[in-house]
């Protein structure tokens, strides 16, 4: 911690009002370099110089993780609960997490007064998310009242931040425990640390963490699975706290990549994604680069498993190879998720993009003429800093010319430690809601035109499940990922069914089942 941040922690510590509560007491009586010793060697603050140097560092691949002798069993007649907040990253760290536990003996409860451990699995892209998390932190505090031997902890992105972690110690003691997005694996240490610590138990490392190949994990059911194929970020966009918080761009092996693919086809699951926080990045860091996601896919194109997806990519990384594997199809779905972020080229400049808006036409349309059946969709932020109409009414068109299936849209969130929260900013909240207000009527009527096309026609649906709405009704997705919702028996879950479109609405499909005899149209 440089003198810089031991002032701003000198301040985040430094109390108005001092209550006679011990845990609070012996906090404000630590000096800041008790603290220091928690970030001193394991956390950085955002630095854009620095974080760009990291990608010389060398990435190590462990299969070492076993639970430590001392430990097996510890959770034998306890239960957990994680709480999964963000991304599809942070669901697939929940089912590791969820794995340890079940090997330390613990079982899985979805009820807060029966958990002996509760874990907050935290998200820091945007600041409602961080904002949700504090107020859950806030409510847990009864229940830690009443249950004082209750392990609450908070993981994730949020804790690889060091204004949040200041946070938590200046106004919520009752937690117990602080690990970042690097250590999972540490998880059983941390985890007795706390059990017997009388002090709130941290360790939030900076350095990527290596990649340990061997940790179990607790997928729910066997019908979709995620798989990991790498990790972090390199791309830097000048809004986003990602890079940071979940370090450079690390690859797993293809060869780890593949043999998990084909152990999940042999248990039987219809449908993986392959993650990454720019998973289109895949291979650049793996010898001289030449194995890219291309190739990975081409290979699991092979695997006897029905449906292979992949989330998220930056349209900087989509190569003409990577577009002409995606057009064999097969067990290669039909669904891309392209963020756009901006349909304007200043704003896609300072947000460090790295491409133009006719760049990115140019790739979506490639795209559209390879795989013509394809479903898109994008990510776009509205009320960038000094975002202006004109500015804003090119993301507009762009979105029209472009017509999206659906579109994940947000008003930007300063993210605290990035360029752009350094920016002034001369547009009013009400100017940016007005603004998403506009853009979401536009992605709503595209979606409801895309959903139309489907009208009568007769589909494959994966089935996933019961309607979150009718217990009687089945729902599921289409190879271009449209939900799909039709009555049938529950005995079709996790089945590809065909089924025909009776109703078309925004978001959904409404259909009824129809024989295997039927052609498939999709």
């Amino acid at each position: 911690m440089d003198e810089k941040h031991r002032k701003m922690h000198d301040q985040a510590v430094e109390p108005k009002n001092i209550t006679k509560d011990k845990n609070l007491e012996r906090i404000l009586n630590k000096k800041p370099e008790d603290f220091a010793k928690y970030f001193q060697h394991t956390y950085q603050a955002p630095n854009l110089k620095e974080a760009r140097r990291r990608r010389r560092n060398t990435t190590q691949y462990l299969n070492d993780f076993s639970i430590p002798e001392n430990l097996i069993g510890i959770g034998r007649g306890k239960r957990f609960l994680i709480r999964t907040y963000g991304c599809q990253m942070n669901e697939h760290d929940t089912e590791v997490m969820a794995g340890i536990l079940e090997e330390l003996g613990y079982t899985a409860t979805e009820r807060e007064e029966e958990a002996d451990i509760i874990l907050l699995n935290t998200c820091a892209v945007r600041e409602n998310a961080e904002n949700k998390v504090f107020g859950e932190i806030g409510n847990l505090k009864a229940l830690k009242l009443e249950k004082p031997d209750l392990i609450l902890g908070v993981c994730g992105c949020m804790a690889q931040e060091e204004a949040v972690v200041n946070r938590i110690l200046q106004k919520h003691q009752h937690v117990d425990l602080i690990f970042g997005t690097h250590n999972i694996h540490r998880l059983p240490q941390l985890l007795n640390e706390a059990m017997f610590s009388k002090e709130m138990v941290m360790e939030v490392w900076s350095k990527e963490g290596d990649i340990i190949e061997n940790l179990p994990k607790a997928r729910k059911g066997r019908i979709r699975a995620w798989v990991n194929i790498m990790y972090g970020c390199d791309k830097f966009c000048t809004y986003c706290i990602v890079p940071y918080t979940r370090g450079k761009e690390r690859s797993r092996l293809p060869k780890d990549i593949i043999q998990e693919v084909r152990d999940l086809a042999r248990q039987g699951y219809k449908e993986i994604t392959l993650l990454g926080q720019n998973v289109n990045a895949y291979g650049k860091d793996l010898g001289d680069g030449s194995y890219r996601l291309s190739h990975l896919m081409d290979e699991i194109r092979k695997i006897d498993i029905p449906r292979v997806r992949f989330t998220t990519s930056h349209p900087w990384d989509f190569t003409d190879d990577l577009i002409e594997v995606l057009a064999k199809g097969g067990n290669l779905v039909e669904h891309i998720h392209l963020p756009v972020q901006s349909g304007n080229n200043a704003i896609l400049k300072i947000m460090g993009r790295n491409y133009t808006r006719e760049l990115y036409l140019e790739l979506f349309h490639k795209l559209k003429k390879a795989i013509p059946h394809a479903s898109f969709t994008t990510d776009i932020i509205v009320g960038y800093p000094n975002e202006t109409e004109e500015q804003f009414q090119d993301t507009l068109s762009l979105v029209e010319e472009c017509q999206f299936d659906g579109a994940y849209t947000f008003i930007y969130s300063p993210r605290p430690g990035t360029p752009a929260a350094r920016m002034e900013d001369n547009v009013s909240m009400e100017v940016k809601k007005e603004r998403l207000l506009r853009l979401n009527k536009l992605v709503d009527e595209l979606a409801r035109k895309s959903n139309e096309k489907y009208q009568d026609q007769i589909v494959e649906v994966l089935v996933e499940g019961v309607s979150k709405k009718n217990d009687a009704v089945l729902s599921g997705h289409t190879r271009t990922n449209k939900v799909v919702n039709f009555r049938g028996p529950q005995s079709l879950i996790g089945q590809l069914v065909n089924v025909r479109i009776t109703r078309a609405k925004t978001w959904t499909l409404d259909g009824e089942l129809v024989k295997e005899a039927e052609a498939v149209t999709q």
